[in-house]
């Protein structure tokens, strides 16, 4: 390689670090990479694991209940969180928000639903209300208890962008009424939750699923306020 060629590589490399960095503007990072710092869940179920956030079940360690590793740097409310998540076929798992603390190592609120399979992957959940929005959906819940559905997109085609057995990233916005989900930087669906119950802020925190045996990794955890 001659020297216009080493100089034409710097300036590309340059040139996508300063990309990057525009992109991350305003963002903290919620997790080290490291250890459990700033992170609080259910002992003997969470750990880091090649620099992943690490959850799993076993046949000999069978996950019967629900525990969420919580995150303690606030409950923010206006927000964008960027996440990468990796699934093992069989698991299911989830991003809470806007969520509420219970007994147990639980929660209770809105999730970013996902499943090693894909079949959840794109959906917002909610504890009381059950599946708020699917894959291609743009809801609408009114104040008095009407739901509204409109059409994003086909849900077969957006599954597509899921790959299984690999990293996955998801980015949820909310602002206000309105929490809107990417997978993989495509829009799989929103909500406009305009019910008087509707939480405007709370905890994020991670989900471990009971069921089959399976394996849960999270990283590259960040958020930047809204506000």
């Amino acid at each position: 390689m001659n020297r216009m060629s080493h100089v034409i590589v710097a300036v590309l490399v340059l040139a996508g670090a300063m990309a990057a960095k525009a992109v991350e503007e305003g963002f903290a990072e919620m997790f080290n990479g490291k250890d459990l710092s700033g992170w609080a869940g259910k002992p003997g179920w969470w750990k880091v694991e090649d620099g992943a956030l690490t959850a799993e079940s076993t046949q000999e360690k069978p996950c019967a209940k629900c525990n969420y590793l919580v995150w303690q740097g606030g409950q923010p409310g206006d927000f964008e969180l960027r996440a990468e998540f990796r699934l093992s076929l069989h698991a299911n798992s989830g991003i809470q928000i806007r969520s509420e603390a219970r007994p147990d190592w639980d929660t209770y609120g809105y999730q970013a639903d996902m499943t090693g399979e894909g079949k959840l992957a794109g959906f917002i959940y909610h504890h009381k209300l059950g599946l708020v929005a699917a894959r291609g959906q743009s809801v609408r819940l009114a104040a008095d208890g009407k739901k509204e559905i409109q059409v994003l997109g086909a849900p077969a085609d957006l599954l597509k962008h899921f790959k299984q057995n690999d990293w996955n990233s998801y980015r949820v916005v909310c602002h206000g009424a309105e929490i809107s989900l990417y997978l993989n930087d495509v829009l799989m669906c929103q909500i406009s939750d305009l019910s008087p119950q509707a939480a405007r802020a709370g905890l994020v925190a991670l989900q471990m699923h009971p069921g089959p045996p399976m394996k849960i990794q999270f990283r590259n955890l960040r958020i930047k306020n809204l506000k």
